[in-house]
């Protein structure tokens, strides 16, 4: 099983743009959403950034926002409910499991501690866009992580919470469950996606109950 729900928020990202974007408020950081697009890689944000607000971006905007974003999670990231309880009925199944994410290792791998995932998903099983020429909706990531993992990406199922994320699983030719907790249910099913409404749903789906 292949994952990128990890537990963190549009309104991380959106509110991680006060303060680096200039005379941009946090009475209306959250109102201009970059997530509108979610799942965009760091370069990406810089030139949806630069589009949104019309500013020309100081040389520092990706390390500042990086860190902004860090002591967002930090302050603010809550574990998807059922997240933890999904990954070990899956791994008792014997199905190995691992995270596929758009972000960099290192943010990745942040998230993954602060939701408590870290001790059920080894770092050896999470894999980054950074990693493959093309990231998501292109289906590089997930191949790669099927290639990682010695497993057929026909075999695979994923679980994802973009658009992006499900027009690249399903160009993997892989299986996947669009989660609709806070995403555009519309909009995942139109990508290619499975509705999952509760994570603790998907055990039955793959007949791994009973």
């Amino acid at each position: 099983m292949v994952s990128d729900v990890v537990g963190e928020g549009v309104e991380a990202h959106a509110c991680s743009l006060v303060g680096v974007v200039p005379n941009l408020s946090p009475d209306d950081g959250c109102e201009h959403r970059i997530d509108g697009r979610p799942g965009l890689l760091l370069d990406e944000v810089v030139t949806v950034t630069q589009d949104r607000f019309g500013h020309h971006l100081p040389a520092d905007f990706l390390e500042r926002f990086q860190a902004e974003r860090a002591e967002e999670f930090r302050r603010e990231l809550k574990p998807v409910q059922g997240a933890a309880e999904l990954v070990q009925r899956v791994q008792a199944a014997g199905v190995p499991v691992c995270v596929a994410s758009q972000g960099k290792l290192a943010k990745t791998r942040l998230t993954l501690g602060l939701a408590g995932l870290d001790r059920l998903i080894p770092s050896d099983a999470v894999f980054s866009a950074y990693s493959v020429p093309r990231g998501k909706p292109h289906p590089d990531l997930f191949l790669y992580a099927a290639e990682q993992m010695g497993a057929d990406p026909a075999g695979c199922v994923v679980v994802e919470d973009t658009p992006l994320g499900v027009t690249a699983a399903v160009a993997a030719g892989m299986r996947v469950f669009g989660f609709s907790a806070d995403s555009d249910e519309a909009a995942l099913r139109r990508a290619g996606a499975e509705i999952l409404h509760s994570l603790d749903q998907l055990p039955a789906l793959l007949g791994l109950d009973g």
